[in-house]
């Protein structure tokens, strides 16, 4: 039974606007260990995997998202909902890491396999860097162009949520 300090403020299969700034962590892990995995096997079909799932989780939602749903079901039960951040930014993120992992495995059935493993170095390099460090290349490049964005500022975010937030 989940006690009421664990219980999210905000549903991670609804509110979409938000998400546990935890949740981007756990997926550049997952994605990390993924590409570096290929990089060290040569599997390059990994990496293509991994973009697929990518863009499984943004077309269909997190519910579709492997290590979302591993964040969501079994982590964040465990050790509660950390803060709420604005959701767009790391969305932003798994677009770049999906369109550089598809067009590897792209570039690896058409023969460039050199231009592939450089594709899925980046990703490996930048995910890794994110997982280790909190600072996510991807959120930072939707920011330098979109601006700083709060919590309690997003459109369509319920007020208890916000509030609860900033508390």
């Amino acid at each position: 039974m989940t006690s009421t300090a664990h219980r999210p403020l905000a549903d991670p299969y609804r509110d979409t606007t938000v998400i546990d700034a935890r949740a981007p962590r756990t997926n550049q892990t997952v994605v990390a260990l993924v590409t570096i995995a290929a990089l060290l096997t040569g599997w390059w079909w990994l990496a293509a995997l991994m973009g697929l799932q990518l863009v499984i989780g943004l077309t269909l939602g997190r519910r579709y998202c492997l290590p979302c749903v591993l964040y969501f079901e079994v982590i964040q039960p465990r050790f509660g909902e950390g803060p709420l951040e604005d959701s767009r930014p790391p969305r932003f993120a798994n677009i770049v890491g999906a369109c550089f992992l598809v067009g590897a495995g792209v570039l690896f059935v058409l023969g460039a396999g050199v231009v592939g493993w450089v594709l899925v170095g980046v990703v490996a390099a930048l995910a890794s860097l994110a997982a280790a460090t909190g600072f996510c290349t991807g959120c930072w490049m939707y920011r330098l162009v979109n601006g700083e964005c709060e919590v309690c500022d997003l459109p369509n975010v319920p007020r208890a949520i916000a509030d609860a937030d900033a508390a």
